[in-house]
Order: structure tokens, then sequence, then C-alpha cells
């Protein structure tokens, strides 16, 4: 465990162990800390990433520094990160001060520039931001609020907006999402189960389809029980 501590020198391999466990200890605690901490950057979030990666990054890189007062530094700052998210769900005001309430960008159909200069972004970073949601009218949008992760939310005026089989009065089939029982030429037998097949009756389709479960890249099941191929190319 020389590697652990401060040395003068480290050999390749004690470089090497270094890195392992820098990135089993990141990998648990972005597991500790939750996914939400990686899938929205909102103040704290992005505040925490920064600081842990830059207390990691200074003794994987410099042999002088022992990993234990990274370590133990890091730990510290999980769990303030962990009681700082209990403290919002319990305090508004701190909520407040963490998460701030989203703000409006568009206002029917007209831009609120104010707001734009708050959440700091440009007129062409708005209009890309349209594009991305196919819209390519600021006119048609009825709603467009800035929220605390960075990201914008947009509404269309209801003129604007797709017909659904509720307004058209059809009746509509219940969405069920496809199950997959085969992936990558193995069949997964405790999904196979849950939609109530066996592997008899799928052993019956392969045949149907002449097909082994070798040649399959993807195989799905739906609501209707039909069962879905998807072959290898090539």
């Amino acid at each position: 465990m020389d590697f652990f501590q401060a040395q003068e020198t480290l050999t390749a391999v004690q470089w090497g162990l270094r890195a392992v466990i820098a990135f089993f200890f990141l990998l648990f605690a972005s597991k500790l800390m939750g996914e939400r901490s990686i899938s929205q950057l909102r103040l704290i979030d992005f505040t925490i990433a920064l600081i842990i990666g830059n207390i990691l990054a200074h003794p994987l890189s410099d042999e002088n520094l022992g990993m234990k007062g990274s370590l133990i530094t890091t730990t510290v700052l999980i769990i303030l990160y962990i009681s700082s998210l209990y403290a919002t769900l319990k305090w508004g005001k701190l909520r407040k001060l963490v998460e701030p309430s989203p703000y409006p960008l568009i206002k029917h159909g007209e831009i609120v520039y104010p707001n734009l200069k708050k959440a700091r972004i440009t007129i062409d970073h708005l209009l890309s931001e349209l594009r991305k949601d196919k819209i390519e009218d600021v006119q048609k949008v009825s709603l467009a609020l800035w929220e605390p992760d960075g990201t914008i939310s947009f509404f269309l005026s209801p003129q604007h907006q797709a017909l659904t089989p509720q307004d058209m009065q059809l009746v509509s089939i219940p969405f069920i999402f496809p199950t997959v029982v085969v992936k990558e030429g193995k069949v997964d037998q405790a999904s196979l189960k849950s939609v109530g097949k066996d592997l008899d009756w799928l052993q019956n389709k392969f045949k149907l389809y002449n097909v082994t479960a070798d040649d399959i890249l993807l195989a799905t099941v739906d609501g209707s029980d039909d069962l879905k191929i998807y072959l290898y190319e090539g």
C-alpha cells in the first residue's frame, strides 16, 4: 500500500493502482449522491462536481501527495452534499436559494429580454433551443421557462399544438413497452416469464422465422404477444 501514501517517485504500476482506486471511489461516490448529480447540474451539483474532480486529480498526477487526505475530504463533501439535499427538502427558503424557481423567457409569443440577460443566454442560444424542439416561430410559443438546471421548457399555444386521439375522440390502444427477451444471442428467461411465455413458445417462433438465438441481436415481445426480431447485419 506504499502507493497510497506520498512518495518521491511512483512506478507505472503504482500510478495505475492510484487511478483504479480513484475510479472506483468516484463510481461509489456518484452512486451514493444519486443520479441527479449526474443528469442535472444545478448550482449545488455543479459546485460539488467541480470540487471533487479537483481534489482527486492532484494525487493522480503528483507522487508527493498521498491519497488518504483526498479520499477523506471527498467523503466529507459527499456527506455535506447529501445533507444539503435533505435540508432543501425541509426548508423552503434554503431550497429557493439553491434551486431558484423557473422564470419565463417567452410569454404569449413575445421574448422577455430582461430574463434573457438574467439567464445569461443570447437570442441565438434561445433560437437554437427552439430549433431543437422543431419550433420555427417564436410566436407559436405560449410560454418558455428557464429551468434551474439550465434547460428551457417550451409550451406551444393551443392552436399550434398537435392533435391527439382524445381531441379527435378516437379510441386509443394503451401503450405497453416491449419486453426484451433476447439480446446479443442470449435468451432472458426471466423477461420471457414476465410476459407469460416460456422457452418452448420462443423456440416455436424461432422455427417460424427460421432463426436461432445466436442469429439474433435483439428480440422483443409487445402487448399483443408479437415477437419482433432484429438480426445481426451481414
